[in-house]
């Protein structure tokens, strides 16, 4: 235990606590236990550590990860239980989902120890309420995503910018928060949407992230051979260099190998990973009806990563547009344009769109990549980045 401990300081040490992420404001912090979800890279553990650092009592708080090689000999219990008895009251456990039996030790801490708060991250593909043991009266639950272009400004640029809500975007009020964004947009198109875009190796380490989710995660999770796994990583690679993906099942079998009955299974595992987003229509306003009309990567640096030379610029900009206003906002596929939100339309393009696919619809907006200014109903890409 000496040795976690060890650990965990030096650790602190070294978490920088000056920019702390979007979530950490939205967590009810006073629950007993809280889980965090997210996909790899997203920085879960830098978000632990930071508010254990800038909040509580170092000497009554744990940090964790269960993959150290100490819980392959030691129960998760017995560890929490010591660490209780020398009046902890915060414990923090990361990557859950390497740990056997964990919603049932998770269930246990609940239980036995009522003054102690548990705060655990885990993969986005685990779903923390599918064990035998019920946690969903128990856990508060959050998803946590990768930086937006807002973040992504303000960790590289140092300044100061607020989050704006949608209908601040959609009347033009984002202010310029350097004197031309559309440089460094360009850049976290490709490379700034996780935490860790300037320290060096960036694209090897986001291949790792990709073949570690697609080769370890979501077949272990869903009891997936390594043959199956391959075929995940081709679905991956056709989705990157589309302009974007409609889904063809049986096209998409034919190509893969795949049965048809298993594509959209293999859809799903990879959407809760953090690596597709599948974009449904809004049939009679229940979105869990809605038919899948297009599929985006999670996000427009996998399809730098992924497409290389090929990635399409449409595609890039429907996927940026999808990903930062899904954090906030339901998106449904539009018939006539690219996507809705609520009661408004959206097109998404270059400077030189025009006002055809939404020409006689109220509530309909131009979203136009390469402009730093809007006017009217015409608005910069790039602010719709500044909504988390």
């Amino acid at each position: 235990m000496e040795k976690l401990i060890e650990l965990y300081k030096r650790l602190l040490l070294i978490t920088d606590s000056k920019f702390v992420r979007y979530l950490h404001d939205r967590i009810d912090w006073n629950a007993r236990l809280i889980g965090i979800t997210g996909a790899r890279g997203t920085g879960k553990t830098t978000l632990l550590l930071q508010h254990i650092k800038l909040h509580l009592d170092l000497d009554k708080t744990i940090y964790v990860n269960v993959d150290d090689v100490y819980f392959s000999e030691n129960r998760l219990f017995d560890f929490a239980e010591t660490f209780y008895k020398h009046g902890g009251k915060h414990l923090f456990i990361d990557e859950i989902h390497k740990y056997p039996n964990w919603s049932k030790e998770l269930k246990m801490l609940y239980d036995y120890f009522p003054d102690m708060q548990v705060v655990f991250t885990g993969s986005s593909v685990l779903d923390i309420y599918k064990g035998s043991d019920d946690l969903s009266r128990r856990a508060l639950s959050y998803h946590f995503t990768g930086l937006s272009f807002r973040e992504y400004l303000m960790m590289s640029q140092n300044i100061q910018i607020p989050v704006y809500p949608l209908d601040s975007i959609l009347s033009n009020q984002v202010q310029l928060p350097v004197e031309h964004p559309l440089p460094l947009f360009k850049k976290y198109l490709q490379t700034g949407f996780y935490p860790f875009y300037h320290e060096p190796g960036f694209e090897r380490r986001l291949q790792n992230i990709l073949n570690q989710s697609l080769e370890i995660d979501i077949p272990v999770y869903a009891h997936m051979n390594i043959a199956t796994a391959r075929k995940l990583k081709q679905l991956l690679y056709i989705i990157a260099q589309s302009v974007p993906f409609k889904p063809n099942l049986n096209k998409i079998a034919e190509m893969t190998g795949v049965h048809r009955n298993s594509v959209g299974d293999y859809f799903h595992y990879m959407e809760k990973a953090g690596l597709i987003m599948q974009l449904k229509n809004n049939t009679g306003g229940i979105r869990v009806l809605g038919k899948i009309e297009k599929i985006y990567l999670d996000n427009p640096n996998l399809i730098y990563i992924l497409a290389n030379d090929s990635a399409n610029t449409g595609n890039v900009r429907e996927t940026f547009f999808c990903n930062q206003m899904s954090v906030n906002n339901i998106v449904y596929s539009s018939d006539s344009a690219d996507f809705v939100i609520g009661d408004c339309t959206f097109e998404v393009g270059g400077k030189n769109k025009g006002q055809k696919q939404i020409s006689g619809m109220s509530k309909a907006f131009i979203v136009k990549d390469d402009i730093e200014f809007g006017y009217q109903n015409v608005l910069p890409l790039w602010t719709f980045g500044f909504n988390y």
